[in-house]
């Protein structure tokens, strides 16, 4: 990742398959996908800032893995996300790499709505209003590396909807056509704009998921991630291969048969 760079803005890259040099931050990130990426992007020879709300947490992960830094950072708070930034860049001005990262997914019942306005209520501020937030408190210095990347973390679910998580799957669209629009706005800027876009992986974000045979281990999604960015560092979106069945269905001409087989599949779905 030294902000992709061969030739172009984004995470630099200081040879073919080697991806180092980057400072990168990644709030939301003491479990699940978030950790996971920040220890193998800090193995690969980048400085990682690792954000969360927990001190607790964020201290442990500070001891157990020297060398990665932590600040306290809440994405559904206005005011946190901006002391964080002002901490981070303060601590670390070089930083390139913002991963925009900040999600919850829910299950839902839209027959009445105290069984889901609350929760869209929650979803729509942490996983649309939180990104937009980060971006925002981050875009300007990012305008003055010469090689900066965002990368908006999005889903398979924003391509094919999962019938148990409709706020979900409509914040995970929105952050998809966020990316589309922003990336064309920062497209005379040194600012990359990449999606990442996760299949059901194993972690803690729906009750059960951590031990779902539906869902892709940790690890291979990590592996996979990191070599699609070693391999195609000028890629728009990164698609692990679980993905592509949701997120090119409809352009494929069986989306629908997409949909059911999903719904039926997932255990959130049934």
């Amino acid at each position: 990742m030294t902000g992709l760079c061969t030739g172009g803005a984004g995470w630099r890259q200081a040879g073919d398959m080697d991806i180092s040099g980057n400072t990168i931050f990644i709030p939301g990130s003491t479990s699940g996908i978030g950790l996971a990426l920040a220890l193998e992007l800090h193995a690969k020879g980048n400085t990682v800032i690792l954000g969360g709300r927990r001190a607790d947490l964020l201290a442990k992960i500070a001891a157990d893995y020297p060398g990665i830094d932590t600040v306290e950072i809440d994405t559904a708070d206005p005011a946190s996300i901006v002391s964080a930034a002002r901490q981070v860049l303060e601590r670390h001005p070089d930083l390139n790499v913002l991963v925009a990262m900040a999600g919850i997914m829910r299950v839902e019942d839209w027959h009445r709505p105290d069984g889901f306005l609350d929760s869209a209520e929650s979803i729509i501020t942490t996983n649309v209003l939180g990104p937009i937030r980060l971006i925002a408190a981050f875009v300007e210095h990012l305008r003055t590396r010469p090689d900066a990347t965002i990368v908006t973390v999005s889903s398979g679910l924003a391509f094919a909807p999962l019938a148990a998580t409709p706020s979900y799957n409509a914040s995970k669209a929105a952050i998809h056509m966020l990316s589309e629009s922003i990336r064309l706005q920062l497209a005379d800027t040194s600012v990359k704009v990449v999606e990442l876009v996760p299949p059901a992986v194993r972690t803690g974000l729906l009750p059960g998921q951590e031990n779902s045979e539906f869902a892709m281990p940790l690890d291979d999604f990590v592996a996979e991630v990191v070599a699609l960015i070693e391999a195609q560092p000028d890629a728009k979106e990164i698609q692990v291969e679980r993905v592509k069945f949701l997120r090119h269905g409809e352009a494929r001409g069986d989306y629908d048969q997409v949909v059911a087989t999903l719904n039926a599949a997932d255990p959130h779905g049934k």
